[in-house]
């Protein structure tokens, strides 16, 4: 205990005393001391009215109590301990502890140090109910101090006070502490209570003490009755957590009962560590799914990058009437934007609409950014202006939204908006901003907002911002201030800086600036395939078709592969993806005909493939059959026969666009007469009557 003792007075300061809300109350007392000022504002608050002018015989303690659980809010409460004050009540040790789980619960933690600072003398029922209301409020570091102040008031703490403390101690990661504490526990004999085992596992599980774990738990003398799950979900959680399936797999089978917990843990598991095969047959072996299941399958296969199985589970639960949470609903929105599927989108709003969900900020962002990153930008807009509960996130998916789609003005006034709304703005605001400014061109108004990020906010520039502003600049043209910028840089540029000034030394022409960020970037990440693509594009350029083979073989040599481009399209609900030079898909063959029936058109119309963009060095005839198989051309052809005349057609590309590409689909948009919105690796190109939404600009 002298351990716990010196070490944490080194760590952890008390609390203050908080007096202002005592001073309320006693301002509420004398509010309702008459009972011509007492509110009647809710079944709680009526039931106080008949305590307003004190009968004979004061209420008794369990009708107190009895009030502050029936309290649904922190006014009520107030109410309740003003008339506590009145019926000179406030020496209760009972009431005074439940007023403090009370406000704890409410998040009214300043309420509760209140009550529990102006209660003497003190004892262990209150500082229990403090310790659990501080770690619930995950107000760690007060709930260890006040642990202390129970240890020199010589109260002993018991098996409600260790669950609480342990937890505290996990969310720090407090090693030592926690090992100290284990001291603590075995000298007083609660080592084999089954709440305080349990936490002593969770514990050791959070601070990756997997070995001390695992010891604890074979120590435990109850493991393999059935009560003993939960006892087992912490550890399995913890070897999953860490990446060891075979121990968390282990563990499951030895179980002498499963709940869903168990289930959800290890499919959760097997979805971090990658294995989708193996998470989809633990669920379908699941005797029983709940809302959690669902919501971990939905989400797992998003970020695995699975987004049509994700929507297909998210489906499927609601064909199984399970009702999703919001978790469940963002993760599904999250997949939609992935792939830019707007219907599936669409239907999840219509969904949220008809089953009674609140448009909240959590779920107005996730609508906000999916119809953003489907292409509909109005709608984003229209989400965003319902979202009344908006926070810094809401703002910043709105302006990166506008941002992308080449919305510059849109996305400044929404910046402008924010500042006026009193949120200030974050180095993901700042990213966004930029962004808009590099589509439009703005290079005086970008400087400015990154000098501003610097010196007005005190925001220091991550890479990503260094980055922005190197293809601002590039993207202009002005690619001798780009280098000085790099080289004046305060960190060493890395790969995505030096890839920034290579992209806008191509589209200048520029071969001499352009092979020496190729020679950096080989330098920085010899075996990313990236390097190599930009080098061979910079011989290529020159027609130095010797050097572009020795680049290729290079790449064979070293077993590095160039990262496929594949391209999304949803139609009639369903997604479709291509890759380049795609023969597997069913209509493949109808496909072709499509394409070379847009490319004769668009030829009749004046378009010249783009032969430039092909790196091989062969014929003519040769680099245009080449062009013809890239992924996005292949999913315009599909979407020009899958889909009615004059519908928009919605694509969405995995790396940038190249030129060609994007001029066939300015000839396609106004051959068709239809808007077609293709989102690439960098922005949203609206391609309508012939003309894009970026002007060429990109």
């Amino acid at each position: 205990m002298n351990l716990i003792l010196r070490r944490v007075d080194n760590n952890l300061v008390l609390s203050r005393i908080i007096s202002k809300t005592m001073r309320a109350v006693h301002a509420l007392v004398k509010a309702t001391a008459s009972p011509a000022k007492t509110t009647v504002a809710t079944s709680s608050s009526r039931k106080l009215t008949s305590f307003s002018n004190p009968p004979s015989q004061s209420p008794s303690e369990i009708h107190f109590i009895s009030l502050i659980h029936s309290s649904k809010t922190t006014f009520q409460l107030h109410q309740i301990h003003a008339q506590i004050l009145l019926h000179n009540l406030s020496s209760s040790s009972l009431i005074s502890t439940q007023l403090i789980s009370s406000s704890s619960l409410r998040k009214s933690v300043g309420y509760s140090l209140a009550v529990f600072n102006h209660y003497h003398p003190k004892n262990s029922f209150l500082f229990n109910a403090l310790i659990r209301g501080l770690t619930y409020n995950s107000r760690f570091e007060n709930s260890i101090s006040h642990f202390i102040l129970m240890l020199r008031s010589n109260f002993k703490p018991d098996q409600l006070t260790y669950p609480y403390i342990l937890k505290s101690i996990a969310c720090l990661c407090l090693q030592w502490l926690g090992r100290s504490l284990h001291g603590m526990i075995l000298r007083c004999g609660f080592e084999f209570d089954s709440f305080v085992r349990i936490a002593m596992v969770d514990m050791y599980v959070k601070v990756e003490e997997l070995g001390l774990a695992l010891k604890l738990f074979d120590e435990s003398p109850h493991k393999f009755n059935t009560e003993s799950t939960l006892l087992w979900n912490v550890l399995i959680n913890g070897y999953c957590k860490v990446g060891n399936m075979s121990k968390a797999v282990e563990l499951f089978e030895a179980m002498p009962k499963r709940n869903t917990a168990s289930w959800n843990c290890l499919i959760n598991g097997c979805l971090r560590g990658g294995d989708l095969e193996k998470a989809k047959e633990l669920f379908d072996r699941m005797p029983d799914k709940n809302v959690v299941s669902w919501t971990t399958m939905v989400n797992g296969f998003s970020k695995n990058g699975d987004h049509e199985k994700a929507l297909s589970l998210f489906s499927k639960m609601l064909e199984e009437s399970v009702k999703p949470n919001d978790f469940t609903i963002v993760s599904a929105l999250s997949a939609c934007a992935k792939i830019g599927a707007l219907e599936a989108g669409l239907r999840i709003h219509s969904y949220l609409k008809n089953n009674g969900f609140r448009l909240n900020r959590v779920l107005g962002t996730a609508l906000v950014d999916m119809y953003a990153k489907c292409g509909n930008i109005e709608s984003a807009n229209d989400v965003f202006r319902e979202t009344k509960d908006k926070d810094i996130l809401t703002w910043s998916v709105m302006i990166w939204g506008w941002a992308v789609h080449g919305h510059s003005e849109e996305a400044i006034q929404c910046f402008k908006q924010m500042m006026h709304a009193g949120i200030q703005p974050d180095e993901v605001v700042f990213l966004a901003i930029l962004t808009a400014c590099t589509h439009a061109g703005k290079v005086n108004l970008g400087l400015n907002f990154f000098n501003s990020m610097k010196f007005d906010y005190s925001i220091e520039p991550t890479m990503k911002h260094y980055a922005l502003i190197v293809d601002l600049l590039g993207r202009a043209g002005l690619l001798k201030q780009a280098l000085r910028f790099i080289e004046r840089m305060p960190v060493t540029p890395d790969f995505v800086i030096w890839g920034a000034l290579f992209c806008a030394c191509r589209a200048h022409k520029n071969i001499k600036l352009a092979e020496l960020a190729s020679k950096k970037l080989l330098e920085l990440e010899p075996k990313h395939p990236g390097s190599y693509v930009f080098l061979s594009n910079v011989y290529a350029a020159a027609g130095r078709w010797e050097d572009v083979e020795r680049v290729r073989v290079l790449m064979q040599n070293k077993g590095i592969e160039k990262d496929p481009g594949w391209s999304y399209i949803e139609v009639e609900g369903q997604v479709h993806s291509f890759v380049a030079g795609d023969h597997i898909h069913q209509d493949a063959k109808d496909i072709y005909l499509k394409l070379e029936e847009i490319v004769a058109g668009a030829r009749e119309h004046g378009y010249m493939p783009g032969t430039e963009w092909v790196l091989h060095n062969i014929e003519e005839e040769e680099k245009e059959d080449a062009l013809g198989r890239h992924s996005e051309k292949l999913a315009l052809a599909f979407g020009l026969l899958r889909t009615y005349p004059g519908m928009t057609i919605r694509i969405v590309k995995n790396l940038r666009v190249c030129g060609d590409c994007h001029s066939l689909m300015k000839y396609a948009s106004k051959m068709s007469q239809r808007e077609i919105v293709l989102r690439d690796i960098k922005r949203f190109h609206h391609f309508k009557g012939g003309v894009c939404s970026c002007g060429d600009y990109w």
